[in-house]
């Protein structure tokens, strides 16, 4: 089973859930958590994991033998990305745009491109507590997430139970996080942003053919319109967290719900048992 946890934006408690629901599993099933928000991740600031190693991770991007290239041109013309140039008798490379399809060396008439490796980001991983802990850290500056979240995906193993802390909104780093997912847990709070980025998450992924729920932070902040409108998408609402100083106050100082009230594992327990149900029937239905 693997669950992505998601929001619309950022600051809904998203990383909060997804530790949560972590620790709380762990007592009973092997759990694996990946951090996909390798832009800024930190979860490992709640789950204080100790690193047992790191690989680099890197990107092919090209590189010109200028004795073999006569300039033709070619190469710009098919990069999609503006990410190489020729100009006269220069060619200039934009390694931050490149985005590795190899298009460039593979029609270049002269063989004159070759790749080399880039380093783009890191993929670390340990344990926390019993819990199997992968994270990926952009390197500063990077443009493109993706292709480090794919390297941390690697490390997904199927016979545990899988979190996945998404990277929020709904641009390609999420949709790389969530596609291959079978249960999208989105994590909200009942403003105005909160449901308009709501439904930009639900529409996302409706488009992956996900199942997805709600979880409602802050409870008690706003009225009631993610309710109605979950009612109305027919979106299964499985926990509020009430908006609480005691929580804020853990939360602040590193404590997950699960570790810091204990009587919040059941809760989130009740809620993985309801995402088995889902999942469970939608796989039949999909079966008949």
């Amino acid at each position: 089973m693997i669950i992505s946890v998601a929001s619309g934006k950022g600051g809904t408690g998203k990383t909060l859930v997804a530790t949560s629901l972590a620790i709380s599993l762990k007592d009973k099933n092997k759990v694996q958590f990946l951090d996909c928000d390798v832009e800024e991740p930190n979860a490992h600031l709640l789950l204080n994991p100790t690193i047992t190693g790191s690989v680099p991770v890197n990107v092919k991007v090209p590189v010109v033998d200028k004795g073999k290239c006569t300039f033709c041109g070619k190469c710009a013309e098919v990069c999609a990305y503006k990410a190489i140039a020729v100009l006269g008798e220069r060619v200039l490379t934009f390694h931050e745009l490149c985005h590795s399809c190899g298009a460039c060396s593979y029609l270049c008439p002269e063989k004159a491109i070759y790749e080399v490796d880039r380093a783009i980001g890191t993929l670390e991983f340990g344990n926390a507590g019993g819990i199997d802990f992968i994270h990926g850290k952009l390197n500063i500056g990077e443009a493109m997430a993706t292709p480090v979240i794919r390297k941390v995906q690697e490390r997904v193993d199927n016979q545990n139970i899988v979190i996945i802390d998404v990277p929020p909104g709904t641009s390609c780093p999420v949709v790389e996080s969530i596609k291959d997912t079978d249960f999208c847990l989105l994590v909200t709070e009942p403003t105005p942003f909160g449901l308009n980025d709501l439904m930009l998450a639900v529409e996302t992924v409706r488009i992956l053919q996900l199942p997805c729920g709600v979880i409602i932070n802050r409870a008690g902040l706003g009225d009631e319109s993610i309710e109605k409108y979950c009612l109305s998408e027919n979106i299964p609402v499985l926990l509020h967290i009430p908006l609480d100083s005691t929580i804020a106050r853990f939360y602040s100082r590193g404590f997950t719900l699960a570790e810091a009230m204990p009587e919040w594992k059941d809760k989130f327990v009740a809620v993985f048992n309801k995402i088995e149900e889902i999942v469970s029937e939608r796989t039949c239905c999909t079966e008949r």
